[in-house]
């Protein structure tokens, strides 16, 4: 019996090279203007290109952020497979200052900070629509 499922193909000779990772998201929202807000003015992210009014894609430098106004009527499903977008932080005293900020800025926390058993520390808020955003610092060390 043959099984023609490509994850059960064992011929690597026609693998190609890995990917360089993973830079870009792409998010549908219906609130795009408060997203705008939430990503660029508090985030710090750029405006890459605006390619119409329901459109933006927005970077850090080296990633791609695009948010897509949500079609008329879309229903989404009530729990979304997508759990939440990381953004890194340069150090783990940060983590605490862009959390003092954002509630400053009256941005919805999900969890405080904490410190994480690999040595990392984060903690987790939401973006206008609702997705989930983490604040980490990561030692890449």
């Amino acid at each position: 019996m043959q099984n023609n499922h490509p994850h059960d193909n064992h011929d690597n000779n026609n693998k190609p090279a890995p990917t360089s990772g993973l830079r870009h998201v792409a998010l549908y929202v219906n609130e795009l203007a408060a997203c705008e807000h939430f990503y660029v003015d508090l985030l710090g992210m750029k405006i890459v290109w605006r390619p119409d009014d329901d459109n933006l894609y927005l970077s850090s430098g080296s990633d791609n952020l695009a948010l897509h106004r949500a079609p008329s009527g879309a229903r989404f499903a009530a729990q979304q497979r997508l759990d939440h977008i990381g953004f890194f932080l340069a150090t783990r005293e940060e983590v605490d200052v862009w959390y003092a900020y954002l509630r400053i800025q009256q941005v919805e926390i999900k969890a405080p900070p904490k410190d994480h058993r690999d040595g990392a520390r984060s903690f987790y808020c939401c973006d206008p629509d609702g997705n989930v955003v983490q604040m980490i610092y990561f030692p890449l060390e």
